[in-house]
């Protein structure tokens, strides 16, 4: 899951499908993680407000940001991201890594009620 700075959309949206696989008693299949497109953040934990959503929603995370690696478009299935900026930013990227199999798409392709962005609430 990947957003610009890995403070707020990303580390949020892994917290919850990592609740929703594990009260689904699936992790064994799953492997999540979240990441960057810059390098802005690294090292830092998410924003406090996007951890206060987590809580008010019963969620919590260690999640610390980092940037995406070339492993990464190698390991993962799926790369989801944000927004049009991520997608572009991920396609660009991906096309300097050989062997990439990650299939890029918005996070917003499986949402149910159609909204394909997802907004950065930072400002």
């Amino acid at each position: 899951l990947i957003s610009i700075g890995n403070i707020c959309r990303s580390p949020i949206a892994e917290a919850v499908f990592k609740k929703l696989v594990t009260d689904a008693k699936l992790e064994h299949k799953w492997m999540t993680d979240s990441a960057a497109v810059s390098d802005w953040n690294v090292g830092r934990s998410p924003d406090s407000r996007a951890l206060s959503c987590l809580r008010n929603h019963g969620i919590e995370t260690a999640h610390k940001a980092r940037q995406i690696t070339k492993e990464d478009f190698q390991t993962f299935d799926y790369i989801l991201c944000m927004d049009e900026s991520n997608l572009r930013d991920l396609n660009r990227k991906s096309n300097q890594v050989k062997d990439c199999k990650a299939k890029i798409e918005l996070l917003g392709t499986y949402d149910p009620q159609k909204q394909l962005i997802i907004e950065d609430p930072y400002y």
